[in-house]
């Protein structure tokens, strides 16, 4: 079996910063706010080590003197305001990027636009979004998109209108909810929101696809990014499964000549390592290759697509 890995993989420079930044605070009474990233075998590390995660919905929680991270997705002003009133002393490990999104937001808010805001609506990254823009559009699809820029168009066929997406979004999914609303509002101003770290990832996957028969994408099943990824896999056409950790790996694997691997931005490198190292004990013969990026990776090989074990799609990053 030859196991190739995908050019760009695993941790992105965002999740990395907030492990990092909580790894520091082990030692003290330290809690994250939410998940601080969406990959249950780092929290469950960091757990071990004395990191305790609050939910969202959490008031009463003693936190006086108690360092609270903000997790990466980040948070919503008032959630901000209420764990300084708790007596918490904050250290925000919001990835700069949702960061960036946050106050251009807030910004386009503040001028008086209509703010299309695409992704996943229960998604943490976009409840913090919508919080420094509480009138924002809320859109996860193309459908949604069109239905609520009709809607719009009705009431208010003037209005100034700007589309934000989730740091994850699929570049094309984006471009088309784009298309969606600029049929009523052909002067919609499209802000680039997606993460660089995400479009490498999921043009890597495309350009692996071509050379592989399956595919395997490591990563939490309740991190969006990952999913996305999975999702581009089996649009491809890929026998494709979506696995935390190496013993999820299924013996139908043993069918495949050859087999890609790729991993969401929340995945850490040992875990990669692990699954990789497992999928070489399928076969003897085993061939680990890194691939040159190409200038036209952005569409999947359509192919006959095989019916493999699937793992269902979650609601997050």
């Amino acid at each position: 079996m030859k196991v190739i890995r995908a050019k760009s993989l695993g941790y992105c420079m965002g999740v990395r910063r907030a492990v990092s930044i909580a790894e520091a605070q082990i030692g003290k009474r330290v809690y994250t706010m939410g998940p601080l990233i969406h990959n249950p075998r780092v929290l469950e590390d960091l757990q071990q080590q004395g990191v305790q995660t609050l939910e969202t919905s959490d008031t009463s929680a003693d936190l006086h003197e108690a360092v609270v991270i903000i997790r990466a997705h980040g948070v919503t002003p008032r959630q901000e305001r209420q764990l300084v009133e708790q007596g918490s002393r904050l250290v925000d490990a919001t990835c700069l990027r949702v960061k960036a999104s946050q106050m251009k937001a807030k910004a386009l808010a503040e001028s008086g636009y209509a703010l299309f805001l695409a992704g996943e609506k229960h998604h943490g990254e976009l409840i913090g979004i919508q919080g420094y823009a509480p009138d924002c559009l809320l859109v996860e699809n193309v459908e949604e998109a069109a239905a609520s820029a009709a809607t719009l168009y009705a009431n208010t066929p003037a209005a100034k209108t700007a589309l934000l997406g989730q740091t994850t979004i699929s570049v094309d999914e984006y471009s088309l909810i784009a298309q969606a609303i600029r049929r009523y509002f052909p002067n919609l101003e499209v802000i680039d929101t997606i993460c660089g770290a995400t479009r490498d990832r999921q043009n890597a996957l495309k350009e692996l696809c071509h050379l592989v028969d399956a595919i395997i994408v490591a990563g939490g099943q309740n991190s969006a990014n990952t999913q996305r990824l999975f999702a581009i896999a089996r649009a491809a056409g890929k026998a494709a499964w979506l696995v935390e950790s190496a013993a999820e790996l299924p013996d139908t694997l043993t069918a495949y000549q050859s087999i890609g691997l790729s991993a969401g931005a929340s995945t850490p490198d040992k875990v990669i390592d692990e699954i990789e190292q497992a999928l070489q004990h399928f076969e003897v013969r085993s061939s680990r290759l890194h691939l040159v990026p190409e200038t036209n990776a952005t569409s999947a090989l359509q192919c006959h697509k095989p019916k493999p074990t699937l793992v269902p799609q979650t609601n997050a990053r």
